[in-house]
């Protein structure tokens, strides 16, 4: 099993790369977040390797870091994401942001990906929903980590309502979820709705 590769840029495709190891060139799927960290053609290139060994093949995945290949074996567990899809999605939604997607369900966030429909995120984000909380992410509220805020807004009607009323102005449902965690985090009335959507408000416009 390779765990591990590094060496030249041999070149760059649209969802792969060659690695010139030694002489050897290795073809690597990735994100394009990894194609687009790794530099051009010639230069040095290190990256985190999971080898998918099949009957009919041998597939090398590659990630610039651990959190992406961490949330990569996170989404590959889903039943019906495969080694494509897994990265289809890395590429659409970056590791730091996928972690608010699933909290506040936003299935529309995850169809961005290429090949995900309506059902793949809807698996995606219910699989998920709460194996993704163990993940090693800073959560969007300054100062507290994912793990200590996941709660609060999940189960809260108020902050459900702020959500749904940011969504219902156009905002994203990932970008409303975080902005109303941000305000939550601020505001001194924390039982009041309208405090928390003006306060929201201001997150979404600076």
């Amino acid at each position: 099993m390779i765990g591990k590769l590094s060496g030249i840029v041999d070149s760059i495709h649209e969802n792969t790369l060659i690695l010139d190891v030694g002489g050897v060139g290795y073809v690597v799927q990735a994100s394009r977040r990894t194609l687009s960290a790794v530099g051009q053609k010639g230069q040095p290139a290190s990256l985190l390797i999971d080898t998918h060994v099949r009957e009919d093949a041998i597939t090398l995945v590659g990630f610039a870091d651990a959190r992406e290949q961490g949330w990569f074996r996170l989404l590959n567990s889903v039943q019906g994401v495969g080694i494509k899809a897994a990265l289809s999605i890395l590429s659409a939604c970056p590791p730091e942001k996928i972690s608010v997607i699933i909290a506040s369900q936003d299935k529309a966030a995850l169809q961005q990906a290429e090949g995900v429909g309506p059902k793949l995120a809807l698996r995606v984000l219910t699989e998920l929903k709460d194996r993704a909380a163990n993940m090693d992410n800073s959560a969007p509220a300054k100062g507290k980590k994912y793990q200590e805020v996941i709660g609060i807004v999940s189960h809260e009607t108020i902050d459900a309502d702020a959500v749904s009323a940011l969504v219902n102005l156009g905002y994203g449902r990932a970008e409303a979820y975080t902005a109303v965690l941000n305000a939550r985090a601020k505001s001194n009335d924390n039982n009041d709705l309208q405090s928390i959507i003006r306060i929201s408000l201001k997150e979404l416009s600076a």
